[in-house]
């Protein structure tokens, strides 16, 4: 296996869960190759999880799923054990502290890591909905457009429009992780009219005051500038948006 393979099976693990974090053993990692995993530690890919509550119970063939206890031996170190129920002849099996380790991924994981290689800002980190995860705004020569992560048999990407799986743009070599930036840019350029995530001007203001409106909520000064940074936008622009959207035409309003 190589490190590219490991990040291939990382990424297929993520699609899976779809709305929930992916869990890999130590075990598992250890299979893997050693730049692929400290690559992965070391950019916050995975993460330490909790240890693992359950086993396949070591103390015999049958391998069977038990629950673990922990007590702790005289020095304070750990000591996790079995309690077999299945035979007389066993009893208790003791557990190494390692089997129990475990590390977790996300989609909002891979989209802070798509984020960082991009320069991009992520208005709303950790809050997407299911299966979805905002990456940013990506600006390319000529036009602009929301990268997002979605969850479907593969990861991928959608951008102005298109559709692109991720593992054609995002790879792990020579250690260190590495995007196609070209071709995002080529793909925001030639926006797709009426398709995938590409917006209306009017929903695109509609966004910009919620998001406005909850920086405000969150005691934000500089919710503007904030705004601006996150669109790729100037904040004189943000301001014409925003008037754009309070001047709109009162004939719904009750004339009474």
């Amino acid at each position: 296996m190589t490190p590219g393979d490991a990040f291939i099976e990382l990424l297929d693990r993520v699609a899976a869960s779809r709305e929930a974090s992916a869990l890999l053993n130590a075990d598992e990692l250890g299979q893997w190759p050693e730049e692929a995993v400290t690559a992965m530690k070391a950019q916050k890919l995975i993460i330490m999880a909790r240890p693992a509550s359950s086993l396949a119970c070591p103390g015999c063939e049958e391998a069977c799923a038990m629950p673990v206890h922990t007590i702790s031996t005289p020095s304070g170190e750990p000591a996790p054990f079995i309690v077999c129920s299945k035979r007389d002849d066993i009893g208790c099996v003791p557990v190494p502290v390692a089997h129990l380790e475990r590390w977790r991924t996300s989609g909002d994981a891979i989209a802070g890591l798509l984020a960082d290689l991009l320069g991009l800002r992520r208005s709303n980190a950790g809050g997407s909905s299911v299966g979805r995860w905002e990456v940013g705004m990506f600006r390319g020569t000529k036009h602009a457009g929301h990268l997002v992560l979605l969850a479907r048999e593969k990861l991928a990407l959608t951008l102005a429009g298109h559709s692109i799986a991720l593992a054609e743009v995002l790879a792990l070599e020579g250690g260190g992780f590495k995007v196609d930036k070209r071709r995002l840019t080529r793909l925001v350029d030639r926006p797709v009219a009426g398709a995938g995530d590409v917006e209306s001007a009017e929903q695109k203001r509609e966004r910009i005051k919620r998001r406005v409106n909850k920086l405000k909520a969150q005691g934000e000064r500089a919710f503007l500038k904030t705004v601006a940074e996150e669109e790729g936008l100037s904040t004189s622009r943000i301001k014409q948006l925003l008037h754009d959207d309070n001047s709109a035409p009162e004939s719904k309003k009750s004339y009474w």
